[in-house]
């Protein structure tokens, strides 16, 4: 079955990230296409150290959560990273990770070719289109596909459980995830 998988950066239990991305796939659901959102929260994601050793092995020698993500992107057709913004960009655990799957992905079996989606950003006041812009740099590199909306893939939201407040945000987040499905569905025809 088509899947996209959806990866939580925020380090919070009961995240405005994870609310965002729940409406997502919700969405994307709707289209008949499967989700799986990925958290990682309690994971301790280090920066790739440019070794190349994952280099035909299709793994990295850094045993920390990215192998078993990697892993369920290989089976997927969809990826949406989302982060939230604490001080004007993306947390520094969501681009080592974006970094680290990309590495695995063009060293290897370039399973990240043609795959569908693009970035959320999530803050309370700024920093969200500097955020898109630097997770959406990894999607380019990537040869993916990213969908849009009618706006940019973000939502405001300041103390947890806030994020459901910001209607317009939402609503742009409710048709980004009803592009990506579409967009998927349409390069399986």
């Amino acid at each position: 079955m088509v899947k996209v998988i959806l990866l939580n950066a925020s380090p919070r239990a009961n995240s405005n990230t994870q609310a965002v991305l729940e409406v997502c796939a919700e969405e994307i659901e709707k289209e008949g296409v499967e989700t799986e959102i990925l958290r990682l929260r309690g994971k301790t994601i280090q920066s790739c150290l440019g070794c190349s050793k994952c280099a035909g092995t299709g793994k990295c020698i850094i045993n920390d959560g990215i192998n078993e993500i990697a892993d369920k992107l290989r089976d997927a057709e969809g990826f949406i990273p989302a982060a939230p913004v604490y001080f004007g960009t993306a947390r520094g655990d969501i681009m080592a990770a974006l970094q680290r799957i990309g590495k695995l992905s063009r060293g290897n079996d370039k399973f990240l070719d043609w795959m569908v989606g693009g970035p959320i950003a999530v803050a309370r006041r700024g920093g969200q289109t500097i955020t898109l812009q630097e997770m959406n740099m990894f999607f380019g590199i990537n040869n993916m596909i990213v969908a849009g909306s009618n706006y940019w893939n973000m939502v405001f939201a300041g103390l947890e459980g806030t994020a459901l407040d910001d209607e317009e945000g939402i609503n742009t987040i409710k048709l980004f995830g009803q592009n990506v499905a579409k967009i998927i569905k349409k390069l399986n025809d």
